[in-house]
């Protein structure tokens, strides 16, 4: 798959090593005096370590590359033993949401572990803001987010064809705001489905700008 991923120019690199702690998940190292990227999948691309390199020699290009795999991640670093314990934090529901990340559209691989088998929730980035007590809401799902307004919705469904192919998701709910852009959030889940060849389960709500939520 293309997708964003670290890139180390070695004729900049002096092996300073600043960014190597800015990098949770472990993915540089110092080899053989310069920063090296371990392996692909440890790379989320998000580019923390950007701004930390004095020779400008970091930056996020986009190639082939394996997707970004949490649980190697997980494993290695608890093999060098620097695997920090997830922090855990239970709303005020029977069932706790399920905590993943990164949750931007345009963000999350297409293929993670915390897809599979996953109720999935795509909900506009300013709805969360509006929502009293919207962590109860998302109890349960796997919770993605975007703005349609501001990004292309079929960039968008372009991603989101991609999760249904290479994931079996049980259920999609919706969540959007009622100004008409922000519909392109139900258009982009209808043409991913159209796209994968996939029969889920689509839930709609409709959140009005006090608040309210309405099923469509």
């Amino acid at each position: 798959m293309k997708r964003k991923i670290v890139n180390i120019d070695e004729s900049k690199c002096n092996g300073c090593g600043q960014c190597i702690p800015k990098c949770v998940e472990g993915a540089l190292q110092i080899v053989d005096g310069k920063a090296r990227l371990v392996k692909d999948t440890y790379c989320d691309g998000l580019g923390a370590c950007l701004g930390q390199c004095p020779q400008d020699a970091i930056t996020v290009t986009e190639r082939e590359a394996d997707a970004f795999n949490q649980e190697e991640v997980h494993e290695y670093l608890k093999s060098k033993g620097t695997a920090k314990p997830a922090a855990t934090h239970t709303p005020a529901s029977t069932e706790p949401p399920k905590i993943m990340w990164p949750v931007k559209i345009d963000l999350v691989p297409p293929k993670a572990p915390f897809f599979e088998g996953a109720q999935l929730m795509l909900v506009a980035d300013c709805a969360p803001v509006v929502i009293k007590n919207f962590h109860i809401f998302m109890a349960g799902k796997r919770v993605i987010i975007g703005c349609p307004k501001f990004n292309d919705a079929r960039a968008y469904a372009a991603k989101l064809t991609e999760i249904l192919k290479m994931n079996n998701i049980a259920a999609i709910t919706v969540v959007h705001m009622e100004v008409p852009c922000c519909t392109g959030l139900k258009w982009a889940v209808d043409k991913a489905l159209e796209g994968s060849g996939k029969q889920v389960p689509v839930t709609e709500y409709e959140v009005k700008v006090g608040g309210d939520i309405v099923e469509l």
